[in-house]
């Protein structure tokens, strides 16, 4: 394979980590919205529900959203080598985030309700992330490469 080519098929595959990879951790963290107490207590003693415990909500999506929306912004944009890289996995997470809140399970319930104030701030939480990420990105550009590959 030349080089261009290679270089082509080498931002491609990064794209395609970076969209699993989104997918992935995007679904954790919309589960982890609705982790609470009870349910954290019932996996100690061996429950394998952990997600209908009683109890107040567990706000550990909040910060599990940061680290790896971060990570996700790093690896897109440090991977693909374009500043553009980073809109893949905030767009697809955006997308991915705003339908989970618009969607019911077969019980009726949505993914991320109104009323489960951690899925409010993570859905906040996660799009600022990004931002902060393009704006550093923004006053501290990717340098080229001198020295051609």
């Amino acid at each position: 394979m030349t080089a261009p080519r290679r270089d082509s098929a080498l931002r491609a595959a990064a794209v395609l980590v970076t969209v699993l990879a989104t997918v992935v951790t995007t679904l954790l963290e919309v589960e982890l919205t609705s982790l609470r107490v009870g349910g954290l207590t019932g996996l100690f003693h061996g429950e394998t529900d952990v997600w209908t415990g009683a109890g107040r909500l567990i706000g550990l999506a909040i910060p599990v959203t940061v680290a790896v929306n971060l990570a996700l912004a790093r690896f897109a944009v440090a991977t693909i080598g374009r500043s553009w890289a980073i809109g893949v996995p905030w767009a697809l997470w955006t997308l991915l985030t705003l339908g989970a809140a618009g969607t019911r399970t077969t019980e009726g319930d949505y993914l991320l309700g109104g009323d489960n104030w951690v899925a409010l701030v993570v859905i906040l939480v996660g799009s600022v992330t990004f931002a902060v990420y393009a704006y550093r990105m923004i006053m501290n550009p990717l340098t080229a490469d001198p020295t051609p590959s």
